[in-house]
């Protein structure tokens, strides 16, 4: 695969949780979230801003933006806002706190009068469609591998297709026990695939992923998946940050395929942030 930039971002932006809580809303269909244990919402701020600084030490620019506590998810800004090359793309939400993220006028000001990005604004339309929580990308080959749960649905799925300029995107059911894609899988700088077979209605559909990687995929167990494992991300060509719930959980056979891969993984504690049903990935949106 050449690299050519596009299978990893040029910088990121991170929104820092404010007042950290459990949404009630997305707790609905999130069995990740811990609702029956309190937060310490400094804590998580902490781990936030750690996570910011690990991101920045690794030579990738980061921007941050403010939380605010009316919309207790919006640490995970990925799965309302995305970006390709010169455009941004705003999601449709399926909780109403979550659709309230959408019209932040900060983030759409930075990328669109900042950054000169042309807005496809999804959130206006009649779909649910979550971004990067639904949609997992390989970059390079411009292919989505879209999980279809509550959080996005087929019109969605379509609508992603076309704003994120894909030449392929490959659809397929999740367990009902999962809620988001990019737990259960994610694509590391366009050249390896970290994934649960386990989490596929049809393990033929996780099969042909793993087969499309040409012996690139490293599979994860459903323990390592629930840790988050799954829940990676590579902001450069050799390093991937991880959580360190994941990271202790990672049979060494899943580790030794990791560093085989060439990837340094880079932990950073993320335990009180994932009481709110997400991990490292989703903190973290991407600016290409």
């Amino acid at each position: 695969m050449t690299r050519d930039g596009a299978s990893v971002p040029k910088a990121v932006f991170l929104v820092e949780p404010s007042g950290f809580r459990i949404s009630d809303q997305t707790a609905r269909d999130n069995a990740y979230m811990d609702t029956h244990t309190s937060v310490d919402p400094m804590l998580a701020l902490d781990q936030h801003r750690a996570l910011a600084e690990r991101i920045a030490q690794l030579g990738v620019p980061v921007v941050r933006f403010v939380g605010q506590s009316k919309t207790p998810d919006d640490l995970f800004p990925n799965n309302v806002f995305a970006t390709i090359r010169q455009r941004l793309i705003v999601g449709a939400m399926k909780h109403p706190e979550r659709q309230q993220e959408a019209q932040r006028r900060d983030i759409r000001a930075f990328f669109e009068d900042l950054m000169e990005y042309e807005c496809v604004d999804l959130s206006t339309t009649d779909c649910v469609a979550e971004l990067t929580g639904a949609l997992v990308i390989d970059r390079a080959r411009r292919v989505g591998f879209c999980g279809m749960t509550p959080r996005v649905d087929w019109r969605g799925a379509e609508a992603m297709h076309q704003a994120f300029d894909l030449g392929l995107t490959f659809c397929f059911d999740l367990k009902p026990s999962e809620y988001h894609t990019n737990v259960v899988m994610s694509v590391l700088a366009s050249r390896t695939v970290i994934i649960c077979p386990d989490a596929f209605v049809d393990p033929a559909a996780a099969d042909a992923i793993i087969e499309a990687f040409d012996g690139q995929a490293v599979v994860i167990s459903d323990d390592e998946k629930r840790a988050f494992a799954g829940n990676c991300l590579a902001v450069t060509f050799e390093d991937v940050l991880i959580s360190q719930t994941a990271m202790d959980r990672l049979r060494p056979a899943t580790l030794d395929q990791l560093e085989r891969s060439a990837f340094k993984l880079h932990p950073v504690a993320m335990d009180e942030i994932e009481k709110a049903g997400g991990s490292v990935r989703c903190c973290i949106g991407e600016i290409f």
